[in-house]
């Protein structure tokens, strides 16, 4: 193969896309110095940010998403968006004409859809990474034509109409999750006396009404501290959790075992110690879980799109790797009970970190960068 010169990535909407985008770039221009990188979004995504910040070159196409509701908010909205779908064609057209890309490569997010789209009926060699599980509408619509879809698992494939476009190289996770054995991670955090490692978090969505259920946790295990506890409540939810923990005679200062942050910022180092994680289902974090081998506690976010974090969440669970409690059945007693059954059984633990371990791809960039190259031989 000769040298890739100039490579397109197309994404956005969630750290989730952009992320794995970020990471084959790097990887791609670790391989081809003189590599030229453009990226492409939406004009009010998250990429619009992230993608600068990481020192990369963007371009905007206008595209939206449709709403299901029929409250005259949401048709103006679906009008816009009908005009967006007409104009979006021609401007990735155009991008394509001055960059010249030798491949396209889109890792999720509407905007995706008409770059890679167009590069394929231009001849243009495409790829489209799918981090879900089950892939989402951008996905299916691209399926018919893109070069080769990228996949997180091999239980991805199945749900595809043309298996044999279908690549498995799994998600890229930050090589900085593999830098500590779990041992060293634990004494670097202080949790090395036997007692196991709950790490906790949500997303941004819905996020208040699970921090209230995990205040009513940590309560439970304050009386015993059966466990260590590392718990994420983002800078909305800490205040809150801190009152109500203070309302059920819970001072966190007299437990050490329990740590509510706003934030995890050594995420690499905690995820490294878990035993067990208690948290939503995006891909992202599905494919650290996997990638370290760690049992988790899932909570599936009933607020996104097609429903798409439950569906990841019951891959894991038929697998052998998670337990999953839907949003409304997830009260601090039920979430603490299932977390007790994990922790308090090693041999279950034991074979929930084997399972999630056998999902786990930890060659994931390499696997993208092989499936690029051959894609543009």
């Amino acid at each position: 193969m000769g040298t890739l010169k100039r490579v397109i990535f197309t994404c956005g909407g969630t750290a989730g896309h952009v992320n794995p985008a970020i990471a084959v770039a790097q990887r791609i221009h670790q391989e081809f110095p003189e590599a030229e990188f453009l990226f492409v979004g939406a004009d009010r995504g998250l990429e619009k940010d992230l993608i600068p910040q990481a020192g990369y070159p963007f371009r905007t196409v206008h595209i939206s998403s449709f709403h299901r509701s029929v409250r005259p908010r949401e048709i103006r909205h679906n009008v816009i968006s009908v005009c967006n779908l007409l104009r979006a064609p021609g401007e990735a057209r155009a991008i394509l004409r001055q960059f010249r890309p030798d491949i396209v490569i889109g890792t999720g997010g509407y905007a995706s859809f008409p770059m890679v789209k167009a590069a394929a009926k231009g001849g243009i060699p495409t790829a489209v990474h799918e981090s879900n599980m089950v892939p989402g509408l951008t996905t299916r619509m691209l399926e018919p034509y893109a070069g080769r879809i990228l996949v997180g698992f091999e239980a991805c494939r199945q749900y595809y109409r043309h298996p044999e476009k279908v690549t498995v190289t799994g998600t890229p996770v930050r090589s900085d999750f593999f830098d500590l054995t779990r041992e060293e991670a634990k004494r670097k955090l202080g949790v090395d006396d036997g007692r196991p490692l709950v790490v906790s978090f949500w997303g941004s969505l819905g996020a208040s009404g699970m921090n209230r259920q995990m205040a009513g946790f940590l309560a439970l295990e304050a009386s015993h501290e059966p466990f260590h506890h590392i718990h994420a409540a983002g800078k909305a939810g800490y205040p809150m959790m801190r009152q109500l923990l203070e309302e059920q005679g819970v001072d966190l200062g007299a437990h050490p075992a329990l740590d509510l942050r706003e934030y995890i910022y050594d995420m690499a180092e905690v995820m490294r110690a878990a035993d067990l994680v208690i948290c939503r289902a995006g891909a992202s974090t599905i494919s650290e879980l996997t990638a370290l081998g760690v049992p988790a506690l899932m909570v599936p976010s009933p607020y996104v799109t097609n429903n798409h974090q439950e569906k990841n969440a019951r891959v894991l669970e038929q697998a052998g790797g998670a337990a999953v409690l839907l949003e409304q059945d997830a009260g601090a007693q039920a979430l603490f009970q299932t977390a007790c059954g994990i922790l308090h059984d090693p041999d279950r633990r034991r074979a929930m970190a084997e399972a999630m371990a056998a999902l786990g791809v930890r060659d994931a960039t390499e696997r993208i960068l092989r499936a690029v190259r051959e894609l543009t031989e």
